[in-house]
């Protein structure tokens, strides 16, 4: 990743903040945003001049593309603020290859390097007082491109919006989850779209999430769409099985998402000498490991939560508890983790990048 931070960027300020109305410290997970954001819009077949200028709606034509053919991506990163008041990204380069993986399997524009590099350290360090000290809190980063031209026929667009905005966040925690198994609802496809982190992925989860939800259930853990024995992602997460000390998480593919979490905690895994295989993992296996004791352990893996912990699982109307660990090699993971992404560990992997 190149260090070029310095794309000429216009720059608007708003006349007064509104951080002194935000409390900050009962804020609900990205429901409340920073003062300004990032714009930059692909006309003409060229990207222009991006802007960072106050926060507000604005007007696209109701015939955009993003509306009738949802050509639209994002990405989920953070900010971590320390006690020396530095300011700190978490492998940024991966999300900007994501997204333009993203990009590339939705025929839209690649974005360059400098201007999301250079637009992201001048947004956050424009609104760097949002970033709170203290383990747990974070600001979110949301990048996205979305599909502005105008028109009706179904064809790629041929104007694109790319934009950068900011939500505070506290320490996310959803409590106990218990999941169900999905056995009739895919949340992608060989072939399909299911490794971009494309809106759509996500607005299709909803309605089988909604029906989990109304049995008591949390989440759904997806299976894969051709036989549904192989288990896949986790609700918005990538999933790991703990049996006995070895950890399992399905290979990145087609259909699943290539999360920045899930890379960085295998690498400390390995690193520390935890048994890590990247393999598919059957739903017959982890019923007969929760029948004879050695399912020790499911946990999601995402930019939110960094770990969720999942307490137990149903298939087929039967509910397998997982037990608590004692040493849950879920929770030292996320330690050693955070720990690094707010500079209180060693960064022997140089993931982190000073704002």
């Amino acid at each position: 990743m190149s260090s070029n931070l310095t794309h000429e960027i216009d720059i608007v300020t708003v006349p007064v903040s509104k951080i002194d109305s935000v409390d900050f410290e009962n804020l609900a997970f990205g429901s409340v945003f920073t003062d300004h954001m990032l714009v930059c819009d692909f006309r003409e077949g060229q990207w222009h001049k991006p802007q960072i200028k106050p926060y507000e709606p604005f007007m696209i034509d109701p015939s955009a593309k993003v509306f009738h053919y949802g050509q639209a991506i994002f990405e989920g990163m953070k900010a971590y603020k320390t006690e020396q008041d530095e300011v700190w990204l978490f492998r940024p380069d991966q999300n900007l290859n994501r997204l333009n993986k993203s990009a590339v399997r939705m025929a839209m524009p690649e974005i360059p390097e400098d201007i999301f590099m250079s637009g992201l350290h001048q947004l956050i360090n424009l609104e760097r007082n949002w970033v709170k000290k203290g383990k747990g809190n974070t600001l979110y980063i949301r990048p996205f491109m979305i599909a502005i031209g105008s028109g009706v026929i179904a064809a790629p667009s041929t104007q694109y919006r790319f934009m950068i905005i900011l939500s505070p966040a506290k320490s996310y925690y959803s409590g106990e989850v218990k999941v169900l198994i999905a056995d009739h609802y895919s949340r992608a496809a060989n072939g399909g779209i299911g490794a971009a982190k494309a809106a759509g992925n996500y607005s299709a989860q909803f309605y089988p999430t909604k029906l989990a939800n109304d049995k008591g259930f949390q989440q759904v853990i997806w299976t894969d769409d051709a036989t549904h024995t192989k288990l896949e992602e986790a609700g918005t997460m990538n999933v790991f099985f703990r049996i006995n000390d070895t950890l399992y998480t399905a290979p990145i593919s087609e259909r699943i998402l290539d999360g920045v979490t899930r890379k960085s905690l295998i690498a400390l895994a390995q690193r520390d000498g935890i048994k890590v295989e990247e393999r598919s993992v059957l739903v017959s296996e982890l019923i007969e490991a929760a029948q004879n004791g050695s399912l020790k352990e499911i946990f999601g893996a995402g930019t939110a939560a960094v770990v969720n912990p999942i307490s137990g699982f149903s298939y087929e109307e039967k509910f397998y508890e997982v037990p608590k660990q004692e040493n849950s090699i879920a929770l030292e993971l996320k330690e050693k983790l955070t720990n690094i992404q707010y500079k209180l560990a060693e960064d022997t992997f140089g993931w982190t990048v000073k704002v």
